[in-house]
């Protein structure tokens, strides 16, 4: 994949994650693209549906292998705004992502390259190679300002 298209993709993304802001969600945004097609989308959804694992790339991937009819999810590219945390990474090794790009880097809770790097330890049976920080600013500043605003109420 080229830079280009690395920024095609997150711009998906983060129009995932403006859906989420819209519904008073955390911002995070999450598409799977396959031979150049989205075939997954999600965005946080853990306050409304009341569920700890509605995360953006869970339901991504739940949404991908719905598409594909395969819980493998080879040949595709994980995009998401915020680095994947333990359960995200996790589900990403599960489903054999081929492949991770994420916006802004986490903290506190994040496992592809931060805190640790879920998707490179050899000891599991699938590694995924990932790029961070595709349009950092602009994903970083969806979080920041949606903080902010919080903050302020």
């Amino acid at each position: 994949m080229t830079i280009q298209q690395d920024e095609r993709w997150m711009q998906e993304a983060i129009r995932q994650a403006r859906i989420a802001e819209s519904l008073g969600e955390v911002p995070i945004g999450a598409v799977i693209v396959r031979d150049d097609q989205i075939v997954g989308a999600g965005y946080n959804l853990r306050e409304r549906d009341r569920d700890p694992t509605a995360h953006a790339e869970m339901i991504a991937i739940r949404q991908a292998s719905e598409a594909l009819q395969a819980w493998r999810l080879l040949g595709c590219t994980l995009y998401v705004t915020l680095e994947p945390c333990p359960m995200c990474a996790g589900a990403i090794l599960q489903s054999r992502v081929e492949r991770v790009v994420y916006g802004a880097s986490d903290p506190k809770a994040g496992c592809v390259g931060t805190l640790m790097d879920l998707l490179q330890d050899s000891r599991f049976n699938h590694v995924s190679p990932w790029t961070s920080g595709v349009l950092h600013q602009e994903c970083s500043a969806l979080l920041t300002d949606f903080f902010r605003r919080l903050r302020s109420r």
